[in-house]
């Protein structure tokens, strides 16, 4: 099936209202919950299900051989629950110690290209007697007017998340394979919503010849 990225806009979209807004809730609360939830998304960007393995919010502690597209414990996280993924952030809805989401993510490294922060909403979301906390990556470089990622900064994190697998790899996996894991999800061929169709090919064209100079073994196919 084709990637339609308006149609997975639009989907996201209904997917985070429903997730997030709590069913109890009716009326003037019901439509007040809503337009936070939209709020959320003109913040954070649009609601996906995966990210790429090289995205700073699921690239600290990352398995080379599993690698990480939607955070977890395995990432550094604790407490999440009833999560929603933006591009930019993710909202988790836990019942109770919220604030042990807030001090995992305080532990995180940060650098000159990116900071990762987490904040308690004083709002409930999910459903009654949740604590939403708010985790956002914030970019200290510009991305494209769009919002996407832009093609110099995907293909260099990409390469440093990637080259130094050689050092335990058996073989190259091939574009196809490991697409999901540069482009996120959902994505197309070339281009997701966290990439546009030249960043993708680049990245594409790019990891076609790292794998063809057999640094990581024969190609598997």
């Amino acid at each position: 099936m084709a990637f339609r990225a308006d149609e997975a806009v639009i989907k996201g979209r209904e997917r985070a209202v429903q997730n997030l807004v709590p069913h109890s809730l009716t009326g003037k609360e019901k439509r007040e919950r809503e337009d936070f939830v939209l709020e959320l998304i003109n913040r954070l960007g649009n609601v996906v299900d995966a990210y790429p393995s090289w995205h700073p919010l699921v690239s600290h502690n990352q398995d080379e051989r599993c690698p990480n597209t939607i955070p977890n414990n395995r990432c550094g996280y604790k407490r999440l629950e009833h999560t929603v993924h933006f591009m930019n952030g993710f909202v988790t809805c836990p019942y109770n110690n919220s604030q042990e989401v807030i001090h995992s993510v305080e532990s995180f490294p940060n650098s000159d290209i990116f900071h990762i922060t987490a904040e308690r909403l004083n709002v409930e979301l999910h459903n009654t007697g949740t604590e939403p906390v708010l985790v956002e990556c914030h970019w200290n470089l510009n991305m494209q007017d769009d919002g996407m990622i832009p093609k110099r900064l995907a293909v260099a994190m990409m390469l440093e998340t990637e080259v130094p697998c050689w050092r335990n790899s058996d073989y190259g996996e091939t574009w196809e394979t490991m697409r999901p894991y540069f482009l996120g999800c959902p994505h197309g061929s070339r281009s997701s919503l966290f990439v546009d169709q030249e960043a993708g090919q680049a990245m594409k064209k790019v990891w076609n010849s790292i794998i063809n100079t057999g640094m990581y073994g024969p190609i598997k196919v």
